[in-house]
């Protein structure tokens, strides 16, 4: 996984530059950078319609009681779109338009679930570790003062835990 992700941070930005320097050589460097502006606001107008269609058809899902599993999915493909097309470049722009095509996410929904379905479930783990701490072994330090009912002596703030966690010096 690590690869894919260096891959496309490198990948992408120079497939981006190499499509910048032929469409400018092509249209001219004023048209080039119109392009990508007008993509952009297309992009924002885009994401609006379609974003608010879904967000009512989701909640349409809701009011009936169902899981708007479709719409949810519908949501972040066109959140990942508008990122897409917010970013300046032709090749995210051209996937972040196929994003905004509803029969373009039927297919990457297909691809998902046969993907998800053919190496099984995601598995989650609950509880406690081995010993007793919460998964992944967080630690949290912090200060605490003890508080004695039967005494009439007020809280002392117990720093014998960690020094660095005193505020007497």
């Amino acid at each position: 996984m690590g690869y894919i992700l260096f891959a496309l941070f490198v990948g992408v930005p120079l497939l981006e530059i190499a499509v910048f320097v032929a469409v400018g050589g092509q249209i001219g460097l004023w048209p080039t950078l119109g392009a990508v502006v007008a993509t952009a606001l297309a992009g924002s107008v885009l994401l609006r319609v379609q974003g608010l269609s879904t967000l009512y058809r989701a909640r349409e899902h809701m009011e009936r009681g169902e899981l708007p599993v479709r719409e949810l999915f519908d949501g972040v493909c066109l959140v990942f779109a508008g990122a897409l097309l917010l970013t300046p470049g032709f090749v995210t722009d051209g996937v972040g338009l196929l994003l905004f095509l509803p029969p373009f996410r039927a297919a990457v929904r297909r691809g998902l679930a046969s993907l998800f379905a053919a190496r099984g479930g995601v598995h989650t783990f609950h509880g406690p570790g081995p010993d007793g701490a919460p998964p992944g072994g967080t630690t949290i330090d912090g200060d605490f003062t003890v508080v004695d009912e039967e005494e009439d002596d007020p809280p002392r703030r117990r720093t014998d835990i960690h020094p660095a966690l005193s505020n007497e010096r």
